[in-house]
Protein backbone atom coordinates (compact mmCIF):
# COMPACT_ATOMS: atom_id res chain seq x y z
CA UNK A 1 0.00 0.00 0.00
CA UNK A 2 1.22 3.47 -0.87
CA UNK A 3 1.19 6.34 1.63
CA UNK A 4 0.07 9.66 0.28
CA UNK A 5 -0.14 12.12 -1.05
CA UNK A 6 -0.51 14.38 2.01
CA UNK A 7 -2.53 17.60 1.80
CA UNK A 8 -0.21 20.61 1.86
CA UNK A 9 -0.85 24.35 2.24
CA UNK A 10 1.78 27.03 2.52
CA UNK A 11 1.71 30.63 3.69
CA UNK A 12 4.46 33.21 3.78
CA UNK A 13 6.02 34.79 6.84
CA UNK A 14 9.01 37.07 7.35
CA UNK A 15 11.91 35.48 5.40
CA UNK A 16 10.20 32.12 5.87
CA UNK A 17 7.32 29.93 4.76
CA UNK A 18 4.85 28.10 6.97
CA UNK A 19 3.99 24.60 5.69
CA UNK A 20 0.77 23.01 6.98
CA UNK A 21 0.51 19.27 6.39
CA UNK A 22 -2.51 17.00 6.72
CA UNK A 23 -1.64 13.32 6.60
CA UNK A 24 -3.31 11.21 3.93
CA UNK A 25 -6.19 9.06 5.12
CA UNK A 26 -5.85 5.31 5.34
CA UNK A 27 -8.37 2.80 4.03
CA UNK A 28 -8.17 0.50 7.05
CA UNK A 29 -11.14 0.24 9.38
CA UNK A 30 -11.53 -1.02 12.92
CA UNK A 31 -15.17 -1.69 13.87
CA UNK A 32 -16.40 0.64 11.09
CA UNK A 33 -14.10 3.46 12.32
CA UNK A 34 -11.68 4.67 9.68
CA UNK A 35 -8.18 4.45 11.15
CA UNK A 36 -5.74 7.34 10.71
CA UNK A 37 -2.14 6.67 9.74
CA UNK A 38 -1.16 7.69 13.28
CA UNK A 39 -3.53 4.98 14.65
CA UNK A 40 -1.72 2.45 12.47
CA UNK A 41 1.95 3.54 12.62
CA UNK A 42 2.01 5.79 15.76
CA UNK A 43 4.83 7.86 14.25
CA UNK A 44 5.52 8.90 10.68
CA UNK A 45 8.48 10.45 8.92
CA UNK A 46 8.02 13.32 6.52
CA UNK A 47 10.36 14.95 4.06
CA UNK A 48 9.90 18.44 2.65
CA UNK A 49 11.50 19.23 -0.70
CA UNK A 50 11.95 22.92 -1.50
CA UNK A 51 12.22 24.01 -5.11
CA UNK A 52 13.74 27.38 -6.05
CA UNK A 53 15.25 28.86 -9.20
CA UNK A 54 18.54 27.13 -8.42
CA UNK A 55 17.10 23.62 -8.04
CA UNK A 56 15.48 21.27 -5.55
CA UNK A 57 16.64 20.88 -1.96
CA UNK A 58 15.46 17.90 0.09
CA UNK A 59 15.34 18.85 3.76
CA UNK A 60 16.30 16.42 6.55
CA UNK A 61 13.73 13.86 7.68
CA UNK A 62 11.38 14.96 10.45
CA UNK A 63 8.90 12.98 12.56
CA UNK A 64 5.27 13.55 13.46
CA UNK A 65 2.66 11.94 15.70
CA UNK A 66 -0.12 14.33 14.65
CA UNK A 67 -2.72 14.11 11.91
CA UNK A 68 -2.47 17.81 11.03
CA UNK A 69 0.68 19.78 11.86
CA UNK A 70 2.80 22.60 10.56
CA UNK A 71 6.45 23.44 10.26
CA UNK A 72 8.21 26.72 9.50
CA UNK A 73 11.13 26.83 7.07
CA UNK A 74 13.24 29.83 8.02
CA UNK A 75 16.21 31.82 6.72
CA UNK A 76 14.84 32.15 3.21
CA UNK A 77 15.52 34.99 0.81
CA UNK A 78 12.76 37.63 0.82
CA UNK A 79 10.65 38.17 -2.32
CA UNK A 80 11.86 34.91 -3.84
CA UNK A 81 9.48 32.21 -5.03
CA UNK A 82 9.57 28.88 -3.20
CA UNK A 83 7.71 25.67 -3.97
CA UNK A 84 7.25 22.86 -1.46
CA UNK A 85 6.32 19.20 -1.79
CA UNK A 86 5.90 16.80 1.13
CA UNK A 87 6.37 13.04 1.22
CA UNK A 88 5.30 10.82 4.13
CA UNK A 89 6.78 7.44 5.01
CA UNK A 90 6.58 4.96 7.89
CA UNK A 91 9.20 2.63 9.30
CA UNK A 92 7.21 -0.33 7.95
CA UNK A 93 6.13 1.32 4.70
CA UNK A 94 8.58 3.18 2.47
CA UNK A 95 6.19 3.41 -0.52
CA UNK A 96 4.94 6.96 -0.72
CA UNK A 97 3.45 9.45 -3.15
CA UNK A 98 4.63 13.06 -2.70
CA UNK A 99 2.15 15.92 -2.56
CA UNK A 100 1.64 18.29 -5.48
CA UNK A 101 3.94 21.33 -5.51
CA UNK A 102 2.60 24.43 -3.73
CA UNK A 103 4.35 27.75 -4.40
CA UNK A 104 4.60 31.12 -2.64
CA UNK A 105 7.00 34.05 -2.17
CA UNK A 106 8.72 34.63 1.16
CA UNK A 107 7.78 38.05 2.56
CA UNK A 108 10.08 40.85 3.60
CA UNK A 109 9.40 43.83 5.89
CA UNK A 110 10.00 46.33 3.08
CA UNK A 111 7.62 44.42 0.82
CA UNK A 112 4.77 44.48 3.34
CA UNK A 113 5.36 48.09 4.39
CA UNK A 114 5.70 49.33 0.83
CA UNK A 115 2.00 48.92 -0.01
CA UNK A 116 0.91 50.91 3.05
CA UNK A 117 3.39 53.72 2.28
CA UNK A 118 2.32 53.85 -1.38
CA UNK A 119 -1.39 54.08 -0.48
CA UNK A 120 -0.76 56.74 2.20
CA UNK A 121 1.33 58.82 -0.26
CA UNK A 122 -1.40 58.59 -2.93
CA UNK A 123 -4.10 59.72 -0.46
CA UNK A 124 -1.95 62.65 0.77
CA UNK A 125 -1.17 63.73 -2.79
CA UNK A 126 -4.86 63.60 -3.74
CA UNK A 127 -5.85 65.73 -0.72
CA UNK A 128 -3.15 68.30 -1.50
CA UNK A 129 -4.32 68.49 -5.12
CA UNK A 130 -7.96 69.00 -4.07
CA UNK A 131 -6.92 71.76 -1.59
CA UNK A 132 -4.77 73.51 -4.21
CA UNK A 133 -7.63 73.46 -6.74
CA UNK A 134 -10.10 74.77 -4.12
CA UNK A 135 -7.75 77.68 -3.26
CA UNK A 136 -7.19 78.50 -6.93
CA UNK A 137 -10.95 78.42 -7.55
CA UNK A 138 -11.61 80.67 -4.54
CA UNK A 139 -8.90 83.04 -5.75
CA UNK A 140 -10.56 83.18 -9.15
CA UNK A 141 -7.74 81.54 -11.13
CA UNK A 142 -9.79 78.50 -12.14
CA UNK A 143 -13.37 78.27 -13.49
CA UNK A 144 -14.16 82.00 -13.38
CA UNK A 145 -17.91 82.56 -13.38
CA UNK A 146 -17.97 86.30 -13.96
CA UNK A 147 -15.60 88.47 -15.89
CA UNK A 148 -13.31 90.87 -14.04
CA UNK A 149 -14.51 94.47 -13.56
CA UNK A 150 -13.29 96.98 -16.18
CA UNK A 151 -11.02 98.71 -13.70
CA UNK A 152 -9.05 95.47 -13.10
CA UNK A 153 -8.65 94.63 -16.80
Amino acid sequence: AFLGPPEVNISSCLNCINVTIKLPSSHLRDNEKLLSLIDIYEELDYYITLKTLDGEHKRPREKTTEEIFNTVIEELYPNRNYCASVMVSASLNKHSIPSAWKCISADSVAHQGYHIVAIAAAVCFSLMLVCALKCMHAGGYVLQKKSLPRALV
